[in-house]
């Protein structure tokens, strides 16, 4: 006969560790996101020039 008490604790025991590493990882893509707009946010502001638009020339 099965050891069901045993088959659930070991389902029970992977499920749980799942979830650490899944919020472990987790964790880990916020902290980078943080990091990333921290860089972002510290970064110097582009110099922006306007270019003016010359229409295309008619052929003759």
């Amino acid at each position: 006969m099965p050891d069901y008490k045993e088959m659930y604790l070991k389902m029970v025991r992977a499920t749980e560790k799942a979830i650490r590493a899944e919020e472990t990882a987790l964790n880990t893509l916020i902290q980078a996101q943080r990091e990333c707009e921290e860089l972002y946010l510290a970064a110097p502001e582009p110099e922006l020039k306007v270019m003016e638009f010359a229409p295309p020339q008619e052929s003759e």
